[in-house]
Parts: structure tokens; C-alpha cells; sequence
């Protein structure tokens, strides 16, 4: 297992197939919160679609045959505590999305216990949704003495009223260790004293019959941490739906480990952990189970740490045929999400697991090449991507160019996991060519690739475009002789 890796696939199954016993020293995880919600991944605005916003996951927990599966496991196959624990919850709560969702997690908590190392500390976010449940997992699974604390995330957001009960502005931190023996760096984690108090203590001020003595780092951190959530103007915030501000994690991996340490975030999102714990000189690792995640996480590292030229290492996604075909087969969803990544294509916003149930219709990606400049701004153009899994035929085609024309986009790409026909390669020179102001030459109207030719390379027939669809993330500035460009594990 190497330094700045990233996993593609479900956390459980990574956990107990490529994770070796007690290798973390600290474990991070900021899981779903079952609050049945749909999360989206906003994209940057100024784009054709300014609006476009992709579904990340659902938040949504039911009671299914495999979540009963899982259920019995660990009633039968665990523990005495675990399995009492379970049995407890079921009478308790029933058999309902609830109890989906700690089933859910109970079986990923003990395999996170299983790889912390002994004197490694275990972070889980969650909120008061089902907050309480989970602190009864985690006295099971890693014993009621070995709970640290409760804290309390305060943060002001002006966002949103309530007229029936008090208004929510906080989230929960539980803090546990595997052992009594557990790095703990509180001077790394003091925070400033008020002004007051700073003159209490240059005036030697008494307290409590005690004289106050300031300390030159500022006092102890307490369980209840203010710090601001990353509002909408942030140069932080990259769109990514439950995006928590680096500080957050800052004052967590400074408190927990130190330089070199290995660091986990089995649900890692938009990489916040593995970003904060890259900039102080950490080792991690990172799961996320959707390509968004994946690929946002990398496009954040390389720019955020452009100067270090760092090698990140992605796992579980395809390597050759074989294994695109197993993830098409797998999860149609993702192998597409996967499929426009290779061409550096941003999602159709109308993309969503819900509609792909059904026939597949509709667009699959969109690039936007430049195509001029008016009054001093670039100009963009449209081109649509369709993105085929089995089954192609020469109507696709037609019915891709049909796209084009409706859109009014200037052309469009077929990308396909099958060889394509010698009529479908007909119907596509036959669609013509389009030119643009900056570039001499022409440009296929319609392109047709396949996944093999790109997996060995092929690049699409396009001129230079350069919009992004994701907000850009902030440069980190590292100093000199701090890092080894291209350090590896």
C-alpha cells in the first residue's frame, strides 16, 4: 500500500481485501448522515450550463435483502457485543432505513478498527441525526473506556430559518483511540487567548485564588470548536456537496499525529483530509466510491500542490478491457462517470442514477473548446459526448448528430466500450466537418472512439479548450527544501 493513494470502490470491500491490519495512525471519516437527502455536485458557473449540478450520492438508507444479509452477519459472526447491540437496535428502532444505515456502518467500524494501529485515533463526523446510535457502535466496538470526547463543531451559517424549534448549528466529533497509549499534540492545537484574558495575564491577575499565567502558544483546546464553514464565496469551496473547511481537519490531524504519520479517509469526498494532511507532511490514503470524488480529488492535488509534482496513485479503476467491461457490468453509472473522465469531459447535468434506470437516452458529457474572442472575451463552443456500454448500432449516431443539431452544439464524440460498425464510421464522416477562429484546419463533425484506443492513448481530433468545469482550487505555497518533488512510499 503506497503513500497518496486513492481508492475507487466501496470502502467496505477495499477495507478487508487490500488493507493489512493496524497500518493507520489516525482514521478521519465524515460518512453519509442518513438525513435522506440528494447531494449535488455544484460546477463551476460561466458555463454554458451555469447550472449544472450532478448528483454525488444519495443519502438515503433502506432495508434491502443484502442490507439484512450484512444485518445477520453481525448478529451471528462477530461478537457477544456487536451481536447483542444489533439485536438491541432492531427492537428498539425496527427493521427500517435506520437501522440500514447503522448496519451500514457498525460492519465499516470494525473493519476501521481493524486497520488503526494501537496507539492510533479514530475521528467520526456525524450530526444529531443519528449521532446517538453511533456512540453505542463505537463504545462496542472499541470499548467505552477508550472514548476521548464529544466535539461539539460550532459554525454560524445565516442560511435558512426555523419558527417551530431551535435552529441547528452544529455537527458531532467523536474522538476514540484503539488503546491508552495514543499520540496526543495539545500544544499543537492551542488556541489564541482574548485580549482580556492577555491582561489578566500580564498583570498577574488572581483567579480562583490561582495567579492566571498565560501560555506563549494560547490555551488549551477545548471540546467546542468555532470555526466557519466555507461559504459561497470561498476561494475553499470547490461545489462539492458536504465540503468541510480545512481548518477543521487541520486542528484534528495536528492534535492526532505527526510528521509521516499514515492518515485514512475512507470517505473522502472531495479530499479535504488528504489535502490538509498532504500540506503538513503527512502520508495518507483516500476511498471514495463515485468517480466525481476521484476525479475532483486529483484535479485538486495537482493544483494545490503544483510545485511539489506529486505522484498520486488511483486504484480500482480499469486497466484494460477486462476491466472496463467488469466496471460497465458493475455499475453502468460510474463506468460512464469513469469513460468521460478519460477525455476530460464535464457530466450532463440531467445525469442521475434514477434516470439511467430506464432506456438510455439523452447526453452524456460536454466539452467546451474555445472558438474565438469577442469584445476581448474567449468564446466557447459546444461539443456533446455519448457514452455506450453494448448494443451500438448506426442509428446511434444518427441520433447523436440529431443532438448537435437541437443543441446547436458545434460537434460532437461517441465513445464506446464496443468496436463500432463500419456504417456507424460512415454515418460519421458523412456528418462533415466544422472549423473555428483559431485554429486552421478542420474539425470532424462527429468522432467516434473506443474505450480500448483511448486506454492506449488516442487522443480526440479537437482544438486546444481549456474551460473548467470545477472551481480551481488554491495553490499551496510549500516551503523550500520542505519536500523531495516526486517523493514516493
Amino acid at each position: 500500500m503506497e503513500n497518496r493513494t486513492l481508492y475507487f470502490g466501496d470502502n467496505l470491500e477495499i477495507l478487508k481485501e487490500k488493507i493489512p491490519d493496524e497500518v493507520f495512525d489516525l482514521i478521519y471519516l465524515d460518512p453519509p448522515f442518513n438525513s435522506n437527502r440528494n447531494y449535488n455536485v455544484i460546477f463551476k458557473e460561466g458555463l454554458m450550463d451555469s447550472e449544472a449540478q450532478i448528483q454525488a450520492f444519495e443519502d438515503s438508507w433502506h432495508w434491502t435483502p443484502e442490507t439484512k444479509k450484512t444485518f445477520d452477519y453481525l448478529v451471528r459472526k462477530t461478537n457477544d457485543g456487536i451481536s447483542n447491540l444489533m439485536q438491541a437496535l432492531e427492537k428498539m428502532i425496527g427493521n427500517n432505513d435506520m437501522l440500514a444505515y447503522l448496519t451500514m456502518m457498525t460492519v465499516r467500524l470494525i473493519e476501521l478498527h481493524r486497520v488503526l494501529k494501537k496507539t492510533g485515533s479514530l475521528y467520526l463526523h456525524c450530526d444529531p441525526t443519528a449521532s446517538h446510535y453511533l456512540k453505542l457502535v463505537l463504545d462496542v466496538i472499541f470499548g467505552k473506556d477508550k472514548f476521548r470526547n464529544e466535539i461539539v463543531w460550532w459554525y454560524h451559517d445565516p442560511s435558512g430559518t426555523t419558527l417551530n424549534k431551535f435552529k441547528r448549528k452544529h455537527d458531532i466529533i467523536f474522538f476514540y483511540t484503539k488503546s491508552d497509549d495514543y499520540i496526543f499534540n495539545a500544544d499543537a492545537v492551542r488556541t489564541p487567548y482574548t485580549e482580556s484574558t492577555l491582561k489578566q495575564g500580564e498583570r498577574g491577575t488572581i483567579s480562583f485564588g490561582r495567579p492566571t499565567k498565560t501560555h506563549p502558544l494560547g490555551r488549551v483546546c477545548e471540546d467546542v470548536w468555532e470555526i466557519p464553514i466555507i461559504n459561497s464565496m470561498s476561494k475553499e469551496r470547490l461545489g462539492y456537496p458536504t465540503q468541510k473547511p480545512e481548518m477543521l481537519l487541520e486542528r484534528v490531524i495536528r492534535a492526532s499525529s505527526k510528521e509521516g504519520d499514515l492518515i485514512l479517509d475512507p470517505f473522502c469526498g472531495c479530499g479535504t483530509t488528504v489535502s490538509v494532511a498532504e500540506r503538513l507532511d503527512r502520508k495518507w490514503v483516500g476511498i471514495d466510491i463515485t468517480m466525481l470524488a476521484i476525479n475532483l480529488i486529483k484535479k485538486r492535488m495537482r493544483e494545490q500542490f503544483e510545485d511539489k509534482n506529486i505522484k498520486i496513485n488511483i486504484d480500482g479503476l480499469p486497466k484494460d478491457l477486462s476491466g472496463a467491461l467488469a466496471l460497465a457490468k458493475k455499475d453502468r453509472f460510474e463506468f460512464e462517470y469513469w469513460a468521460l473522465s478519460l477525455i476530460d469531459a464535464m457530466p450532463a447535468k440531467s445525469k442521475s442514477k434514477e434516470n439511467m434506470r430506464g432506456a438510455d437516452k439523452g447526453i452524456d458529457g460536454t466539452l467546451a473548446p474555445i472558438t474565438g474572442v469577442k469584445n476581448g472575451n474567449m468564446q466557447y463552443g459546444r461539443i456533446l459526448i455519448q457514452v455506450k456500454s453494448g448494443g451500438v448500432k448506426r442509428n446511434d449516431i444518427a441520433t447523436l448528430k440529431g443532438d448537435i443539431e437541437r443543441e446547436k452544439a458545434i460537434g460532437g464524440v461517441f465513445v464506446t466500450l464496443e468496436k463500432p460498425s463500419k456504417p456507424m464510421l460512415e454515418e460519421a464522416v458523412l456528418s462533415g466537418e466544422y472549423t473555428v477562429e483559431f485554429f486552421k484546419g478542420e474539425f470532424p463533425k462527429v468522432q467516434i472512439l473506443t474505450i480500448e484506443e483511448l486506454l492506449h492513448g488516442k487522443k480526440l481530433n479537437l482544438p486546444l479548450w481549456s474551460k473548467e468545469y470545477h472551481k480551481k482550487a488554491k495553490k499551496v505555497e510549500i516551503e523550500k527544501n520542505k519536500f523531495q518533488v516526486g517523493l514516493g512510499v
